[in-house]
């Protein structure tokens, strides 16, 4: 058999991506790795000993823990803070923080590439590239070194899924969905995924506004038909169609 191949569910909260990823393992006849590729600890299947150590400090600190991934820090951005060791304070940690996260992301890479080598489907739940694209790659304000670092990595180095599915829904059901976030910042981050589809090559989007059963067959179907476009050796998924 010819080797796996990576597929990215991508989407703001509340659009049904991790349901949706759990299902596939039963509606595909190719055997199908789960990898959680976002920063929530609590929902990360594979974790560096390092990062639990590091969550693990801040709940001793009382701080919340970072289960939302990139935000908008301008206000926090190193640059803005005064004096000078504050300043230096603040960019050592930042690294600090960059360098386990770049560990971390290449460390959930490089198990994907295993299984996608034994001739598995690796479905990742969100992807670093799709989180981070608008806010360490293509931002225009003014970033923080380590954003503007790990913007680079992640754009010339950091591996892209061989296929992308957003799952779209209105900022109004996402809302009434998960409670979080406001009706403007939900249209945002729709906006920000759906520029993805100008840079992956392979991008789908698929209604998440819809039942769950549907979402789930029409990503079943996006990748099938995937599958058969890289020619003869990849088994179709099982007619599980009523």
């Amino acid at each position: 058999m010819k080797g796996g191949f990576t597929v990215a569910l991508i989407g703001p909260d509340g659009a049904g991506k991790t349901t949706v990823a759990h299902e596939l393992d039963q509606l595909l006849a190719i055997p199908v790795k789960y990898i959680y590729m976002g920063v929530n600890p609590d929902s990360s299947n594979y974790l560096l000993p390092t990062t639990r150590a590091w969550h693990a400090l801040r709940r001793l600190r009382g701080a919340r823990p970072d289960t939302f991934g990139p935000r908008d820090s301008r206000s926090s951005d190193p640059v803005l803070l005064r004096g000078s060791l504050r300043r230096a304070l603040r960019t050592g940690r930042s690294f600090v923080r960059l360098g386990n996260r770049l560990a971390e992301e290449w460390h959930r890479t490089l198990i994907a590439s295993l299984h996608r080598r034994r001739g598995s489907i690796v479905v990742f739940d969100r992807h670093f590239f799709a989180d981070y694209y608008a806010y360490d790659i293509s931002a225009k304000r003014r970033r923080s070194t380590s954003r503007r670092l790990h913007g680079f990595v992640l754009s010339r180095l950091y591996p892209r899924p061989d296929l992308a599915i957003y799952l779209d829904a209105p900022a109004e059901i996402l809302l009434e969905r998960k409670g979080e976030g406001t009706l403007e910042s939900l249209e945002r981050r729709r906006r920000e995924y759906l520029q993805l589809g100008k840079i992956l090559p392979e991008f789908a989007i698929v209604d998440a506004s819809r039942p769950l059963e549907l979402v789930t067959r029409d990503v079943v179907d996006v990748i099938a038909a995937f599958s058969l476009g890289r020619g003869p050796g990849v088994p179709e998924p099982e007619k599980t169609r009523s």
